[in-house]
């Protein structure tokens, strides 16, 4: 099985007055990496004119781009327009289902979409109570379950999991704790741990950490462009693990 190079970046929020400048961080991009993996927070107020500079700045890139929406996509109730509009563009837009992308005869497997809060193991919330928490858990209970049938039917040399949302609590580390439960949820990483992945990359926590793992051993990591400090960063997946 050949290494395959994956470029990754989340929460780049654009806007009309920086039109222009993120694509051009990205030229050359197609000599470093096969595909592009975009974590959600694409946008800074979620509305149609941010969403048409992303589709802009993202579409005809010469490898294929992944994404996934953040919360800031969701603020002005646009999410479908502007999943239409990346899509338009060419860019692939996950929303809790998967892809498989050949790659110079080999095949990578994309599965996830935005995720959601709740907490981690310990200190989390529970579908108990008003029904408005119930409600939030179950959100992301559904997610998982959503994301746990579409890594088993994903049938690909490499198997990546997309998100905004963290699945573990390491790559937060540098965030208040008192706000981890709106970062992520252990049941992201269960519903990958339980059908297998070789990698999951999520954003979201700006002041977060790059490295963590999943209980079951998965590496995760954290490329919100605060955290990497680049336009994108590039980890290679081969027989070994990801470098």
């Amino acid at each position: 099985m050949r290494a395959l190079r994956i470029a990754a970046v989340a929460d780049i929020h654009l806007g009309e007055d920086i039109r222009g400048h993120y694509r051009k961080k990205l030229e050359g991009i197609e000599h470093r990496a096969e595909v592009l993996l975009v974590g959600g927070d694409l946008t800074r107020h979620g509305t149609i004119e941010e969403g048409q500079v992303v589709a802009d700045e993202l579409g005809d890139l010469p490898i294929p781009v992944v994404a996934v929406l953040g919360n800031h996509d969701y603020h002005s109730d646009a999410d479908r327009e502007i999943a239409a509009m990346l899509r338009d563009a060419g860019i692939i837009v996950l929303d809790d289902d998967a892809v498989v992308i050949p790659l110079d005869g080999t095949r990578l497997g994309v599965a996830g979409g935005k995720g959601f809060g709740g907490g981690f193991a310990g200190k989390c919330a529970s579908e108990f109570g008003e029904p408005e928490t119930k409600a939030f858990v179950r959100h992301t209970k559904e997610i998982a379950e959503r994301w746990r049938h579409a890594l088993k039917n994903l049938d690909a040399d490499h198997r990546v999991v997309l998100s905004h949302y963290s699945p573990v609590k390491d790559t937060l580390a540098g965030e208040p704790p008192e706000i981890y439960p709106f970062l992520g949820s252990y049941l992201l990483a269960e519903a990958a741990d339980a059908e297998g992945a070789d990698l999951i990359v999520h954003g979201h926590a700006h002041l977060g950490t790059e490295k963590g793992m999943t209980p079951g051993g998965i590496r995760v990591r954290n490329v919100a462009l605060p955290v990497i400090g680049h336009s994108y960063v590039v980890y290679c997946l081969d027989g070994e693990g990801v470098h």
